[in-house]
């Protein structure tokens, strides 16, 4: 009985898996298709490069690399310094109005984006912001999922580490820099994960608030290959498709073992 249950078990995960890759293994195929077999259904009868080709003579891949890049980086770096603070305040500091603002950001995590973008949109263009790399990262540097996910992240850390060096006369800066940053690599870098493959992906937003393509992100280039007939390119957008996610395959592969490791939080609350 327990046999089957296993079997059973591990039959549905591969049929999940089957359904989580599938998108995938047509991307890559289409990829390295023509347009025409695309259509026609025919995968790989004929591979070719010139989709990848196309795309190196069309798209401007060294800017939209490097925007990405700056947006990806300037994001996980305003976040860490805005939301590491406010997550360790949450979760070690006592304070009142703690349970409440808890609740808040709480709250805040089932607010669609989309609502706030025209409210951030009139202020952005107000002070000269539409159309920058900054307009790309400012709106998500105080991310509530972020600071929710640090702060479960620290309370499951011992309090007794807190409070021994509360004892040594540590303040708050130091308890931050000294402890609370080295033992959470994994949340940070799961953190970081996140955070970079949202801003990496991330289409609604710019495409809102960039007029032109100095700024645009790698999404851009995907876009590139729909035409205002309505007709798209399948195999040099597919080819595109993938170079927009090779880094991102990379870079988990990389860090997955922490990227796990820091899914795992402790389930315990302050």
């Amino acid at each position: 009985m327990k046999t089957s249950a296993q079997v059973a078990r591990h039959l549905l995960l591969a049929l999940g898996a089957v359904y989580m890759l599938a998108p995938i293994a047509i991307m890559l195929m289409s990829a390295f298709t023509p347009t025409s077999d695309v259509l026609a259904g025919k995968y790989l009868a004929h591979p070719t490069l010139d989709n990848f080709v196309e795309v190196a003579q069309r798209v401007p891949l060294g800017s939209y690399y490097l925007n990405s890049l700056l947006v990806c980086a300037g994001t996980l770096l305003f976040q860490v310094l805005v939301c590491l603070p406010a997550a360790y305040a949450l979760a070690r500091l006592r304070y009142r109005g703690r349970a409440l603002s808890v609740w808040l950001v709480g709250a805040l995590l089932l607010l669609p984006f989309q609502v706030l973008a025209i409210p951030i949109y009139l202020v952005f263009r107000e002070v000269g912001l539409v159309d920058t790399l900054p307009a790309l990262i400012l709106p998500f540097i105080g991310s509530a999922f972020a600071i929710f996910l640090l702060r479960q992240y620290f309370l499951s850390l011992p309090s007794a580490m807190f409070d021994a060096a509360r004892l040594d006369g540590a303040r708050t800066g130091a308890i931050l820099l000294e402890i609370v940053v080295p033992s959470s690599r994994p949340a940070l870098l799961s953190l970081g994960i996140f955070t970079v493959t949202s801003a990496w992906n991330a289409y609604f937003w710019p495409s809102f608030v960039l007029t032109s393509r100095q700024s645009a992100t790698v999404p851009f280039g995907v876009v590139d290959f729909i035409n205002s007939e309505a007709v798209t390119e399948y195999g040099p957008q597919m080819a595109m498709a993938t170079l927009s996610v090779l880094p991102l395959v990379v870079a988990f592969l990389f860090a997955q073992r922490q990227f796990i490791r820091g899914l795992a939080l402790n389930g315990q609350t302050g």
